[in-house]
C-alpha cells in the first residue's frame, strides 16, 4: 500500500478506512477524526488511541481490516466458514501388503470443532475461548480403520475423503492423504510393477540345465534353467510380479548367480581336477 502514491495519500488522509474511500464508500462524516494515526509516542510507547478499527457505512459498504485478514468482524462475529484442513500421514507396508491390500487401524491426532465455542473461538460476550485459545478447533486422538487397496507402490498416495481436520461453522472437513512407504524386502527388488530376485545355481545346474524352485510373492514355482545358463542372465516369470491398481500383474525376473563351493572334500577336489583336464572351456578367450 505504501509503495503506491495514491494509496499512501488516502491512508495519510483517512487512515485505516482508506480502502473504503477508494472503493467508492465516500469520505467519513465531517466530525470523524478517529482513523488518522496521531503519531504520538510517550516514553518509547506508541499511542494507538487515535486508531479506529471499526468500519463506517457508505454507498459501497464499509471495510473491516479484521474481516479481510481473519474472516471475522470487529466484534468477533464469524463472517465466513472454512473447509477443514487436509491432513497428511505416512504409513509403512510390507511388500506383501502392498501387493494384496490390507486393512489397518491408524491412531492419529486430528483437529475437531471446539465443543466449548462451537468453532467460533469466542464465548460469553466475545471472550476468547479458553478451551481452544480462540482457534475454534482442538486436537483430539482419533482411531481410524483404513482399507489400503491392492497394487499401491512406494510413494503412492491414498486419499480418504472427509477424514482430515474438522471444518469451521459446519463446513465440510478436510481429507486425509496417506503416503505409502514400502519396507525393504529380504528377497525381492521392486522395479515398477515387476519384481527381481537373485537365484543361486550350482555350476552343474548352469552347465547341464535343471528344473529348480524359484520363490515368488505368492509362493514357490518351478523354473526351467536352460543348459549353458550364464551368471547374471535374467529369466522371466510372466505374471508373477505385483498386482496393478487397474488389474493385471507385472512380471518377475530371476537373475542367475552361479555359486561355487568355498571348500571341497578330497573326493570333490579330485573330480574338479579331472574336469579341468578334460574341459574345453576357455573363460578368458
Amino acid at each position: 500500500m505504501l509503495s503506491d502514491s495514491e494509496n499512501r495519500k488516502l491512508f495519510d488522509q483517512y487512515g485505516l478506512n482508506w480502502r473504503a474511500v477508494k472503493q467508492g464508500g465516500g469520505p467519513p462524516p465531517p466530525d470523524w477524526e478517529g482513523a488518522r494515526p496521531s503519531g504520538r509516542s510517550e516514553g518509547g510507547r506508541t499511542d494507538f488511541s487515535d486508531f479506529d478499527f471499526s468500519p463506517f457505512s457508505g454507498s459501497a459498504g464499509g471495510f473491516d481490516i479484521f474481516e479481510e485478514m481473519f474472516g471475522r468482524g470487529a466484534r468477533g462475529r464469524t463472517t465466513r466458514s472454512a473447509r477443514g484442513r487436509d491432513v497428511e500421514a505416512e504409513i509403512e507396508l510390507t511388500l506383501e501388503e502392498a501387493h494384496r491390500g490390507v486393512r489397518r487401524t491408524l491412531q492419529m491426532q486430528v483437529a475437531e470443532t471446539c465443543p466449548t465455542c462451537n468453532g467460533t473461538g469466542v464465548v460469553d460476550d466475545n471472550k476468547v475461548c479458553a478451551t481452544c485459545g480462540g482457534a475454534g478447533q482442538v486436537l483430539r486422538p482419533k482411531s481410524l480403520e483404513v482399507n489400503i487397496p491392492a497394487g499401491v507402490r512406494e510413494g503412492s498416495i491414498v486419499r480418504l475423503a472427509g477424514q482430515g481436520g474438522a471444518g469451521q461453522n459446519g463446513s465440510q472437513p478436510g481429507d486425509l492423504y496417506l503416503h505409502i512407504r514400502l519396507r525393504p524386502h529380504a528377497l525381492f527388488t521392486v522395479r515398477g510393477d515387476d519384481l527381481e530376485i537373485e537365484l543361486p545355481l550350482a555350476p552343474w545346474e548352469a552347465v547341464l540345465g535343471a528344473r529348480v524352485e524359484a520363490p515368488t510373492i505368492d509362493g514357490k514355482v518351478e523354473l526351467t534353467i536352460p543348459p549353458g545358463a550364464q551368471s547374471g542372465q535374467r529369466l522371466r516369470l510372466r505374471g508373477q510380479g505385483l498386482n496393478k491398481r487397474r488389474g493385471g500383474r507385472g512380471d518377475e525376473y530371476a537373475r542367475l548367480k552361479i555359486v561355487v563351493p568355498k571348500q571341497v572334500t578330497p573326493e570333490e577336489r579330485k573330480t574338479w581336477e579331472e574336469l579341468r583336464q578334460v574341459s574345453s572351456l576357455k573363460p578368458r578367450r
